[in-house]
Formats: C-alpha cells, sequence, structure tokens
C-alpha cells in the first residue's frame, strides 16, 4: 500500500478501496450460508490475485497498456493482502453449514 502511494499518489484509494469491496462477497449469506460461503470462498482465495497479477505481466510489455497492467497488479496486490489479512485474522474458507465455521476453525463465540 506505501508503494501505491509513493508511485500513484493519485490511486491512493484502490487498494484501501479494494480491501474493503471483496468483502462484499458476503453478502450471500443474505441468501443462505450455502450461497455465502460459495460466494465468499471464491473470493477469499488466492486465485483470483494470482490470475490478475499474470494479467498485469502479460500485457505490461505493451505501451498501449500500461494504464490497465498497473490497474490489474493494483488490484491483485490489494485482494491477496486482504485474503492474508483475512487469515490473519482467523477468517478462513467457509463450510456451507454457517458463517463461523472455517477451515481453520470456528470463529466468534462459541
Amino acid at each position: 500500500m506505501t508503494a501505491t502511494v509513493v508511485w500513484y499518489p493519485a490511486w491512493w484509494w484502490v487498494p484501501l478501496a479494494g480491501f474493503v469491496l471483496f468483502d462484499l462477497s458476503a453478502l450471500g449469506y443474505l441468501r443462505s450460508p450455502a450461497i455465502g460461503a460459495w460466494y465468499y470462498n471464491g473470493i477469499h482465495n488466492y486465485t483470483g490475485p494470482a490470475l490478475a497479477a499474470a494479467a498485469a505481466l502479460v500485457i505490461a510489455p505493451a505501451p498501449a497498456q500500461e494504464g490497465l497492467s498497473t490497474v490489474l497488479a493494483l488490484i491483485a496486490c490489494s485482494w491477496a493482502f486482504h485474503v492474508g489479512v483475512d487469515r490473519m485474522l482467523g477468517f478462513g474458507l467457509k463450510y456451507f453449514d454457517a458463517f463461523t465455521h472455517t477451515h481453520l476453525g470456528r470463529i466468534g463465540r462459541t
């Protein structure tokens, strides 16, 4: 995040917005625990950030796509950071029975 502010000061909001927006995937829990887990797990793993980073690297040599490459790289970094912080806080991938049942164990009060 610090590198973004130093190299692209006008884009300071991209990692912050990305960090918050990825949690919108939990809105699936309003429908059912299974749908919520499916959406949450789809966003909260490292596949998406890896694909975004790979896309940024593939299009980086094209001078006309420099801005898109930078945006993809910022999204990939903020996405991976978000997943890592969630894991650090104990919010693992969800099982389909409840939000509090994760691959890292139960979260919240028992």
